[in-house]
């Protein structure tokens, strides 16, 4: 972050994170390297490791799946009947639905048809994003991915892994209740708000460094600026 933080309306102490629970029983890894690597997987669209194993829930949870014009080797394996134009998004832009029950229809006898020809924000899904940011999948019809999320458990081999989890938690919470300042980067649902907060952490983990180091503090403006700038770096 290249902007200075100065003054004082914002609590600069960071959230605690929740112990983790029985219910806890998946290992999600440790949080720092979890994170970097997301971090890196958003930004060059690499595609993310997860270990799903024989989990399916987002494949039967109600997602449209966007599909960009260079993606030819998936749209070719997709029947062409189920892939439409991307409302609000540029020319070539695809976009598949689901069935009546929220299945993906490229979903066949439980397991992916395509899958070495998935869709890039396949490849890129991880479900751990919910449980990194505290939050639920969305709506009822997430249900599958949430009940998923809330069975991570990250580990923390050092207290600057609970300060990252922090942080990403602090902007979870400061975001949506700032969403005017941010305009068109605010985030309209739960998977945009947890992505966000993942992009933009490192800007509410220096304010805790400054805070400790210097005493300062920022306002709330101040940090909506600081979280624009974060953004637009991190996707340009």
């Amino acid at each position: 972050m290249t902007r200075a933080l100065h003054s004082a309306d914002h609590d600069p102490e960071l959230p605690v994170v929740a112990q983790p629970s029985e219910q806890q029983d998946l290992p999600a890894g440790r949080f720092s390297s979890w994170l970097r690597h997301t971090q890196s997987v958003l930004k060059t669209r690499s595609g993310a490791e997860v270990p799903c194993g024989e989990c399916n829930a987002c494949c039967r949870s109600s997602y449209f799946i966007h599909i960009d014009p260079d993606e030819t080797e998936t749209i070719a394996r997709i029947p062409s009947q189920l892939l439409f134009p991307a409302p609000g998004h540029p020319d070539g832009r695809l976009v598949m639905g689901h069935d009546q029950r929220g299945h993906c229809p490229m979903l066949v006898d439980d397991a992916c048809s395509i899958y070495e020809h998935r869709p890039v924000v396949c490849r890129n899904y991880d479900c751990r994003v919910f449980a990194a940011a505290g939050i639920a999948a969305g709506d009822e019809d997430k249900e599958l991915v949430s009940r998923r999320a809330r069975r991570w458990r990250f580990g923390y081999s050092a207290e600057r892994d609970r300060l990252l989890h922090s942080a990403v938690q602090a902007a979870v919470r400061f975001l949506p209740e700032h969403s005017a300042g941010l305009g068109e980067r605010a985030p309209s649902t739960s998977t945009q708000l947890a992505v966000l907060a993942i992009k933009v952490c490192d800007v509410f983990l220096e304010i805790h460094d400054e805070h400790h180091k210097a005493g300062s503090t920022p306002t709330a403006v101040d940090i909506v600026d600081a979280v624009i700038e974060a953004n637009d770096t991190y996707d340009d």
